[in-house]
């Protein structure tokens, strides 16, 4: 048996995938975010809105956009409560604290020194000024006695030099700890050649292969290896301009300090020399950067200036952040999030999170899901639409099974659709016959009988089976939605659009042959597609004018003669208003009596074309009830007062009923058909 490679065993690594989508990736729930998105919709959001609103609350098990923008708030919060710009002076009073107490010890066993020598090095001692940078001046000429003491008051000009350099690269503080001379040259030589090439920029005389040979000669300085002299100045631009806004939030007392102080910085004039000239040619490089921002941070932390500058990065990156995530400037999208931004603040769970919020984007607007209509506006699809009121049709399909203990009592006859039933064939049947149960029914027959003999199969009358069909009786539909303001006021106004909506879903679905018409009616009426409808904004126009909603319901019943008229009303108050034979609305309140003797005409038109009618009045209202009960006794229809969640089955069942259908418990296990 072969023997594994451990040589090869060990190379073998698990890593990150990171070559484009992750493909273990879940899929995004579009069904959830569809309903979330009607709901919306229906509640009078532009489907736009509705697809951000969805976006910033996430789902189930997804966090939104709100959630991610609340932890990129909780992390600049705490970056700022946390840390102070106190650092560096703290450090640098510390080894000066250091290098005094370690000198006086050297002073006091020092037996062999001249007295004179010793009073006066304490006495310059004692009286070092307060101002760490001012005491580190005077001791640049001190004569230390203790080599211990010497190198702790070495140590604050070469912090200091590893500090401001840490301000423009970041992670210069460690890499330059213990540095030789000639690392120090070496940095010089780096900063010489790096102001040469900003300076040929300037002039628009650089080349790329001018920047090759800074890098190929420089290149370990920058950790980020940047591929052109562009991404280089934006790396250091971000920085310098982070340090300046440390520097602006600092107190005065604090930049002077730290001025001063900075001039000690390895020993060497001409390593602040450079760096100033570094400052003012990104400056005029990149204008664009934040340079005169400042911020508070009143922690306990003391922070250096390289760790500030990189804290005050931090909170520039999550500044960034907060604005990619508001998603709120013109022509914003879910691929603005900088997702190397987010990793490095929040990490790698916000970042699957964000991606997976991009990937719902993207379904949505690639899926059939939504498109951009002629004006430039986000619309519901007609596939989306469908899948919608299939989501509405169930949930009313639910109630109502629960209420009718789930019992299909649809009739079967002898014309229509299939039934998804079979029965046995009966003289003068003339329905398609179900091949599969009579060949399995012929098959049974011949084992009972004990033939196995394999040849041909015999089809008696007995093993015919048909396809069972519904009695389809044409229905001419109106359903008459009362839009006036009462009904946003009361709640209404989304429970109204679901019942058109489910309704709409089942007539276009099931019962393809009723021709269902849609009509609003506020101070006017009107006729609407579902679209519209399912997308109306709520109204806050007075008036309920069910006279001109009579009326466009009656024509749609004269356009369908050879059809059984079905009239569907849904109101929460008594006529208001009616059109006038000029063309204009008419409104009064209380109800003139000219209105409601022209709403009683239009139904006694109804009436004479045979309509099936049916009011389900929303509210206690008293005068709404008598009237109603008025008007249905007068057409021999129906009066139905649903609480407003019932108002879908209230209405889909009585659809049902007037086109003889009976109890709808059976549709909601009977999938999409």
């Amino acid at each position: 048996m072969a023997r594994p490679n451990r040589r090869l065993a060990r190379r073998s690594r698990y890593t990150p995938y990171v070559d484009g989508p992750d493909p273990l990736a879940p899929p995004v729930d579009l069904a959830e975010a569809l309903d979330s998105i009607g709901e919306d919709v229906m509640a009078g959001y532009s489907p736009e809105r509705a697809m951000r609103e969805l976006l910033r609350r996430g789902g189930r098990d997804q966090a939104g956009l709100d959630e991610l923008a609340r932890r990129v708030a909780e992390r600049r919060s705490e970056l700022t409560r946390t840390h102070n710009l106190d650092g560096t002076l703290q450090e640098v009073k510390q080894l000066l604290d250091r290098a005094v107490l370690a000198e006086r010890r050297q002073l006091a066993r020092d037996v062999d020194m001249n007295e004179g020598d010793r009073a006066l090095a304490q006495m310059q001692l004692d009286n070092l000024p307060s101002s760490p940078a001012a005491a580190v001046n005077e001791l640049n000429g001190y004569d230390w006695r203790s080599s211990e003491a010497r190198q702790e008051f070495d140590k604050i000009k070469d912090l200091l030099g590893r500090e401001v350099l840490d301000q423009r690269f970041a992670g210069m503080k460690q890499a330059l700890e213990n540095a030789s001379d000639a690392d120090r040259a070496a940095l010089g030589e780096m900063l010489a050649d790096l102001n040469g090439l900003l300076d040929s920029r300037k002039r628009g005389e650089d080349s790329q292969e001018q920047f090759d040979d800074f890098m190929a000669k420089h290149g370990d300085h920058f950790p980020e290896q940047p591929d052109t002299l562009d991404q280089l100045l934006d790396t250091l631009s971000s920085r310098a301009a982070a340090a300046q806004r440390m520097r602006s939030s600092m107190t005065r007392e604090q930049r002077d300090e730290l001025d001063a102080l900075a001039q000690q910085a390895f020993g060497s004039a001409e390593l602040m020399s450079s760096l100033s000239q570094l400052d003012d040619s990104l400056r005029s490089l990149r204008p664009g950067e934040d340079w005169a921002g400042s911020e508070r941070l009143d922690g306990e932390k003391g922070l250096g200036l390289g760790d500030g500058t990189g804290v005050f990065q931090d909170l520039a990156d999550l500044d960034a952040l907060a604005e990619q995530l508001a998603q709120s400037y013109e022509g914003s999208q879910l691929d603005d999030l900088d997702l190397e931004k987010l990793a490095r603040q929040l990490g790698s769970d916000a970042v699957v999170d964000a991606r997976t919020l991009q990937r719902l984007e993207k379904a949505l607007r690639e899926t059939g899901t939504m498109r951009r209509g002629s004006d430039g506006q986000l619309a519901l699809t007609p596939k989306a639409m469908r899948q919608l009121g299939k989501a509405v049709l169930r949930a009313v399909a639910d109630t109502m099974s629960g209420r009718q203990g789930g019992h299909d009592v649809r009739r079967s006859g002898a014309a229509g659709e299939p039934s998804g039933s079979t029965r046995a064939w009966a003289f003068g049947d003339t329905e398609p016959w179900d091949v599969t149960r009579t060949i399995t029914n012929a098959l049974t027959r011949r084992s009972a009988e004990g033939r196995v003999d394999g040849g041909p199969i015999g089809i008696q009358v007995d093993d015919v089976e048909i396809q069972e069909t519904e009695t389809r009786t044409q229905a001419c539909v109106a359903l008459l939605v009362d839009t006036s303001f009462s009904m946003a006021m009361e709640g209404r106004w989304v429970p109204m659009k679901r019942t058109a909506l489910a309704l709409h879903t089942l007539v276009t679905s099931r019962f393809r042959g009723d021709d269902l018409q849609l009509i609003s009616f506020g101070r006017s009426a009107s006729v609407m597609q579902i679209e519209q409808l399912v997308g109306l904004d709520a109204r806050w126009d007075k008036g309920t004018n069910l006279h001109h909603a009579l009326l466009l319901a009656n024509r749609h019943f004269r356009k369908h003669p050879k059809a059984q008229p079905v009239l569907l009303i849904v109101t929460d108050g008594e006529p208001t208003s009616h059109l006038e034979s000029s063309g204009e609305v008419f409104f009064s309140y209380p109800p003139d009596p000219v209105t409601i003797a022209l709403a009683v005409r239009e139904l006694d038109g109804s009436m004479r074309l045979g309509a099936r009618t049916t009011f389900f009045r929303l509210g206690d209202d008293p005068g709404l009830a008598r009237f109603v009960e008025a008007m249905a006794r007068r057409a021999g229809g129906a009066v139905i007062t649903p609480e407003t969640d019932d108002l879908g089955a209230a209405v889909i069942g009585s659809y049902l009923s007037s086109r003889g259908n009976g109890a709808f418990g059976g549709w909601g296990s009977d999938q999409e058909r």
